[in-house]
């Protein structure tokens, strides 16, 4: 008679929905460092206009910087107010 063995569970719940998702800014020549703080601010849980200018600088220095980090579902929802509200956006990547 076959046994059935339950394998432990190695990774933490919500791993089968794809792991988490980077929303990345690109640097642009159209819009300003407060302008790109204001939007940050407006459209991502937890930031403020400071810390949207202090990534701001960051994109501006680097090229580009992720935003926020986590479930694609949501990393789309905050990918595409991003980009409908004027910023240059990457393509989403796994984290």
């Amino acid at each position: 008679m076959s046994q059935t063995i339950e394998q432990a569970r190695l990774e933490g719940p919500g791993t089968g929905l794809g792991g988490a998702w980077n929303v990345i800014v690109r640097n642009d020549d159209h819009n300003t460092f407060e302008g790109v703080a204001a939007i940050l601010a407006r459209y991502i849980p937890g930031l403020n206009y400071e810390s949207g200018l202090e990534i701001a600088d960051r994109i501006h220095r680097t090229g580009a910087a992720i935003v926020w980090t986590g479930h694609k579902e949501l990393a789309e929802h905050y990918w595409e107010q991003l980009r409908d509200a004027g910023l240059t956006m990457a393509p989403l990547e796994q984290a």
